[in-house]
């Protein structure tokens, strides 16, 4: 594992918790020669973390929709900046370039880029575990959630265990580490 793709927010929260965090994963990153690829900004909990990776000796890849460099969002320090056509592009670009995808807490986009990395990985389309960085329990509703599709069968009891919910470094880095992606279905022909 050398890349991680970090998904978070353009704002950095209303608790310096958040931000506390989210430096104290950079300083993981940096440490554990570990390079952070993430979605180009310079604001918010993206920018606390690119500069941290950044201070502490790490690398750092952002990926960032043409449309958001054309609007000043880029971040000018990075190790590389890789502009895309547009959102679509720049969640497959992350995911190319990335082993692991983890989540600090974040809006709608954050969730929205997480998620899907998790259906990819059970459709076959991303070998990469998935994270949320469940710092406070920020994320406490949505693991509930996913424990409420397994329990009515949308979603497998074994598929359920490849998505971690964590406060615990460590214990995020371990399940990377032992991450085993999901066994891809096969579905018999609909309607026979």
């Amino acid at each position: 594992m050398k890349k991680i793709a970090v998904y978070c927010g353009a704002s950095t929260g209303n608790d310096p918790v958040y931000q506390k965090a989210t430096l104290k994963l950079g300083g993981y990153l940096a440490n554990h020669d570990l390079e952070l690829v993430y979605g180009g900004g310079g604001v918010g909990l993206m920018g606390l973390l690119a500069n941290e990776v950044l201070n502490a000796g790490g690398k750092v890849h952002g990926v960032m929709p043409k449309e958001l460099v054309a609007r000043g969002a880029a971040f000018s320090k990075l190790t590389d900046l890789k502009v895309v056509e547009n959102m679509a592009l720049r969640k497959q670009t992350m995911l190319s370039l990335a082993d692991a995808c983890l989540a600090l807490p974040g809006g709608p986009g954050t969730l929205e880029e997480i998620i899907e990395a998790f259906s990819w990985a059970r459709l076959g389309d991303n070998p990469n575990p998935c994270v949320f960085y469940n710092v406070q329990g920020y994320y406490d509703p949505l693991k509930a959630m996913f424990d409420e599709m397994t329990a009515k069968d949308f979603l497998t009891v074994t598929d359920r265990k490849k998505l971690l919910f964590s406060d615990s470094l460590t214990e995020i880095f371990d399940f990377m580490a032992a991450y085993v992606p999901p066994e891809i279905r096969t579905y018999s022909k609909a309607g026979r």
